[in-house]
């Protein structure tokens, strides 16, 4: 089953994250099938790559909990 979650880059204390869709079993930082966007905590900057989020979301692929806090806060998705 593919995911939307992130994948931890970056150095020791100085994180940034990249949003991506993977399958659900492959590990933190595996391969991904494709990479959607970024997103920086310390920041709080974030860029989503609206158009493929939509595809990969239409075709069933379920965000995890804070990747979908991130895409609610960006108003792409509701609920």
């Amino acid at each position: 089953m593919l995911k939307l979650r992130l994948t931890r880059t970056g150095r020791k204390k100085n994180p940034t994250y990249r949003i991506v869709v993977m399958e659900n079993s492959a590990r933190r930082d595996g391969r991904p099938v494709e990479q959607v966007g970024y997103y920086n905590p310390l920041t709080k900057q974030s860029h989503f790559e609206i158009e493929k989020i939509r595809k990969w979301l239409n075709c069933g692929v379920k965000p995890t909990q804070t990747v979908q806090d991130l895409l609610r806060k960006a108003k792409i998705i509701e609920n």
